[in-house]
């Protein structure tokens, strides 16, 4: 794959079965040998409440799971952009995502 543009699912699981929050965006992935970056768009702005659950979820940990619509999935941590409903999603590294194996990607 050296590039991929589409929708996708930002979601926060706090376990196994609790999911904290999801946000649908459109992706755009871009590969150069081994390294990829990807930049997403919300797909429509954040009402006040949804933001500050947001906001609330990036400050106790920045990792979501990306879900495309394919069902497939990546762990990614998050960083806003700067720019209203901009992101920065890059791959998250096994010895960051999970303190403590606390947080858990679902089951497939």
């Amino acid at each position: 794959m050296d590039s991929y543009e589409g929708t996708a699912t930002l979601e926060w699981w706090a376990n196994r079965s609790t999911c904290l929050g999801r946000l649908r965006v459109q992706v755009a992935v871009r590969t150069v040998g081994d390294i990829w970056t990807s930049g997403a768009i919300l797909e429509s702005p954040l009402a006040a409440e949804d933001r500050e659950s947001f906001d609330f979820l990036m400050r106790l940990d920045p990792h979501f799971t990306l879900r495309f619509d394919d069902a497939s999935t990546l762990l990614v941590k998050v960083v806003e952009a700067g720019v209203e409903g901009r992101l920065i999603v890059t791959a998250a590294e096994a010895d960051t995502a999970e303190p403590n194996r606390t947080r858990h990607a679902p089951h497939q």
